[in-house]
């Protein structure tokens, strides 16, 4: 048979499923949509769930590396391995590994799409990056860098300055070692 010549295909068919991307909403908000994959695997990462509420984090773990092995960009599979990391062995690295992975697709995702916000942390879609990113602020301070954990914070601030995920005040509580922080800041100054 032949070599067909000429330019390659175009459209939904010709491709496959392009990963993370951004997508924005009518009122301007912006939302990370997951690949396909990743969707239709919730049901899957539900089972994990349980699983690692069940205290089974072995069999979590293998189902993980699973969901991961049918599609590597599936974020909220890799919080949960980020989680299982910390939980299991407190495997710091590896954790770091994972959120630092899926923090990185949503930002590249935000990049591609040139969104520089709001990204609401109460969109569900978007609660993966989050997670996400708090799983790496927290490894990043446990790592003695708190000047990237610091950097983090920032970037979600700039998306959400809710902080959804409540990375000021986990970072806080680290840094104090469980003390309780006061804030002196008064008002109008």
């Amino acid at each position: 048979m032949a070599k067909r010549k000429g330019k390659p295909k175009r459209g939904p068919a010709a491709r496959p499923d392009q990963g993370v991307t951004a997508r924005r909403l009518a009122g301007g908000d912006w939302v990370l949509v997951h690949p396909r994959e990743a969707r239709d695997r919730a049901e899957d990462l539900e089972e994990v769930n349980v699983m690692i509420e069940a205290g089974e984090l072995d069999i979590a773990q293998d189902e993980l590396r699973w969901l991961l092995s049918g599609c590597s960009e599936f974020m909220a599979a890799h919080v949960l391995s980020g989680l299982v990391a910390i939980e299991q062995d407190n495997d710091i690295p590896l954790a770091r590994g994972h959120f630092g992975f899926a923090y990185q697709l949503g930002q590249k995702a935000l990049k591609r799409a040139r969104c520089t916000g709001p990204l609401p942390g109460g969109q569900p879609a978007n609660l993966p990056f989050y997670e996400a990113a708090r799983g790496l602020a927290y490894c990043l301070e446990k790592k003695d860098k708190p000047q990237l954990a610091d950097e983090v914070l920032a970037g979600v601030r700039g998306l959400d300055p809710t902080d959804p995920t409540d990375i000021a005040a986990m970072l806080d509580e680290l840094r104090s070692g469980g003390a309780p922080v006061v804030d002196l800041t008064f008002p109008g100054g």
